[in-house]
């Protein structure tokens, strides 16, 4: 009679004992996800999205997917023969970029999400900023003061929805939204997931883009800024350019109101969510209040 084989793999337990403490540290914590680029996109990435967002909630942290599709709601434009136009990073956008972006997102995105999740293992409700008036929006002007249209800055989030839905679901979040008089606004979905974070007072927000994190050098993968407080990255936001600016002021915005620590990760990286939480390295760039 043969003996069975005993070994475990050392680096899977390895991996394991260093996962632990952040596990317990993070119990009954919520975390704000704010969901978009290539993660989106490649078939594979999104059913690892979908499987790590389940392990938080099994593991007993309390995650909020906010998400936006600016490459689907692009595809959908340029079929439409409709102009393509961005203004530090934010889209211009007229009532027919809006009703297109909600169609995508909301009729769309938000469904194929919402479906991942619960195929996975965990029940997930979606919504957007007009369900139970989530969202209360105002016209925002672009980075330098111009009019870029319907574009709209979160002034109010409902907390008492998402805590209702999160009570049983994981709720999963499109940014759009209407201002008092019913007009309905593209919201960015960086200051969306950074809105959200700051109101239920989320313990981390973490933004999936398609770069290794803020770099020093955009055109040099390698100088990425693995920490920073936010007085530093608010004092160089003018600097930045394209979608990493909303991203930075997201963040910086979302330390400032109070949540723990803001993280930009690469969504391209099979279970980035997973590796950024759980290893004493991360992959990202993390950005803490300064310390006092």
């Amino acid at each position: 009679m043969s003996t069975p084989d005993r070994r475990v793999p050392g680096a899977s337990v390895g991996t394991l004992l260093e996962a632990l403490p952040y596990i317990r540290d993070f119990h009954r914590k919520t975390v704000v996800i704010k969901y978009g680029g290539a993660a989106m996109l490649d078939t594979q990435l999104r059913e690892d999205f979908a499987r790590d967002v389940v392990l938080l909630k099994y593991v007993g942290l309390n995650p909020v997917v906010v998400h936006g599709g600016g490459p689907e709601i692009t595809a959908y434009m340029e079929r439409l023969g409709m102009p393509v136009e961005f203004v530090g990073g934010l889209r211009v956008s007229d009532a027919d970029t809006v009703e297109v972006a909600k169609m995508v997102l909301v009729g769309k995105v938000n469904k194929e999400i919402v479906t991942r999740i619960n195929r996975h293992g965990q029940p997930a409700v979606g919504l957007c900023g007009d369900d139970g008036l989530l969202f209360r929006v105002a016209r925002r002007p672009g980075p330098d003061g111009q009019d870029i249209g319907f574009v709209g800055d979160i002034e109010r989030v409902n907390v008492d929805v998402i805590e209702h839905v999160a009570r049983d679901y994981i709720p999963v979040i499109a940014s759009v939204g209407s201002d008092r008089d019913g007009n309905s606004y593209n919201v960015n979905a960086d200051q969306a997931a950074g809105a959200v974070a700051r109101a239920i007072q989320a313990y981390k927000v973490i933004f999936l883009t398609d770069v290794t994190g803020w770099l020093r050098d955009p055109e040099d993968p390698a100088s990425l800024i693995s920490g920073a407080n936010a007085n530093d990255v608010r004092q160089q936001l003018a600097t930045v350019e394209g979608g990493m600016r909303p991203k930075l002021a997201a963040c910086v915005e979302a330390i400032e109101a109070g949540v723990g620590a803001a993280h930009i990760i690469d969504g391209r990286i099979v279970h980035s969510l997973l590796l950024e939480l759980f290893t004493d390295d991360g992959i990202g760039t993390k950005i803490e209040m300064a310390a006092a």
